[in-house]
């Protein structure tokens, strides 16, 4: 396509921002992120980038920025949540690096966020700008916002989550999945573990729960904590404060390593683990989707911000070598659905790397900016 057309980004998320960045080196000279949150603020979570995914955020122009802020664990480790036992360790060092093209990150996901933005041309993000509908007219797509303003664009994207406002248009209203499992989690100082050792990233195998822990910058100054349980949640409402009493009771049959980990929380939060079924319609008209607003997958194979990358890398590839919105989308959804339904299957199944039996290469070896599309006719 045209490198003068306008591409309107719903969601200044991981994947709507790598976008955005990938386009604009390309020379697409007309992209815009909109975002509804007014401000950008250190909050969220620990966000796990693994080699597929950092390849991308290579041609992004922010590699060595990540790198500097986050931090390159010696090794994922899976052992036992009740005797702590290891069932299975992976070197994350030069010789990883080189077989799968890339280093393995952690990183606050607020951090990632910051570093994206500043890869963009000034005047790229627009806060405060949350999406009330869209119409398509002869010329392209109008674009309104909950504020009353608009705005024109030849094609929009819709990166804004499992929530996605984009997708209840297209596709119709329909609330994600609960699972029956809630997410809590915890960031806090190194420092509250009082000298206690701790591995630099760990997945923590129950019989009912699992759980992360890992640090997330380079001083290895702050800890994050996330653990899957198995819950109830009645309300709209995203996520809540979670008492240190209730997130810590979790633990009453951990590890006794674990459970000292845990117990340096502070505040805590919980959030219900929502997925959908599998939807293989992801565009319609001018309007495509990426990320989590057409494949959610849960979170147990930390594969959905590199899942988003990925897209965001295929879909910039297909806008730069198909003439057509249509050509564009249907070279993108083809190429990505098949490796994406293997991300999802394998997080439900939750068995990513418990035990040294997984192919690794085809997840962490990938690379969406050289791998080959969809085969489908090019624009001449």
């Amino acid at each position: 396509m045209r490198h003068d057309t306008r591409v309107a980004i719903i969601g200044g998320g991981i994947g709507g921002l790598a976008l955005a960045a990938l386009l604009q080196r390309q020379g697409f000279l007309r992209v815009t992120v909109h975002e509804q949150a007014a401000q950008l603020a250190r909050i969220g979570a620990g966000i796990i980038l693994s080699g597929n995914a950092m390849k991308v955020l290579r041609r992004c122009g922010v590699e060595d920025a990540l790198l500097a802020t986050g931090i390159r664990p010696s090794a994922f480790t899976s052992r036992d949540w009740m005797t702590g036992g290891t069932s299975y360790l992976m070197p994350m060092d030069a010789t990883a690096e080189a077989r799968f093209g890339a280093a393995f990150l952690n990183i606050h996901r607020a951090d990632l966020l910051r570093i994206l933005v500043s890869a963009l041309a000034p005047g790229t993000l627009r806060l405060g700008q949350k999406l009330a509908g869209i119409e398509e007219t002869p010329g392209g797509v109008r674009i309104g916002f909950a504020d009353g303003s608009a705005t024109e664009a030849d094609i929009v994207v819709g990166g804004d989550g499992i929530h996605s406002r984009l997708r209840a248009i297209l596709l119709g209203e329909a609330p994600p999945r609960f699972t029956g499992r809630l997410a809590i989690r915890a960031i806090f100082p190194t420092a509250r573990l009082g000298g206690l050792a701790m591995d630099d990233c760990t997945k923590w195998w129950g019989a009912d729960r699992h759980a992360l822990t890992y640090f997330m910058t380079g001083r290895r100054d702050e800890v994050y904590v996330m653990a899957s349980v198995p819950g109830e949640w009645q309300g709209d409402d995203l996520s809540r404060p979670l008492p240190r009493e209730a997130f810590l009771g979790h633990f009453d049959q951990a590890a006794p390593e674990l459970r000292r980990i845990a117990e340096g929380a502070v505040e805590c939060a919980v959030w219900p683990i929502c997925d959908r079924p599998r939807d293989d319609r992801w565009f319609a008209g001018r309007a495509v989707l990426i990320g989590d607003a057409c494949h959610p997958v849960r979170p147990y194979m930390a594969a959905g911000g590199a899942s988003a990358v990925e897209d965001a890398a295929v879909l910039a590839r297909c806008l730069d070598g198909f003439d057509t919105p249509d050509a564009a989308f249907a070279a993108y959804a083809a190429t990505r659905i098949p490796r994406v339904a293997e991300v999802q299957r394998i997080s439900i199944a939750n068995t990513w790397m418990r035990g040294p039996t997984e192919d690794l290469d085809w997840f962490f070896g990938h690379d969406a900016c050289t791998a080959p599309l969809a085969a489908l006719e090019p624009a001449a």
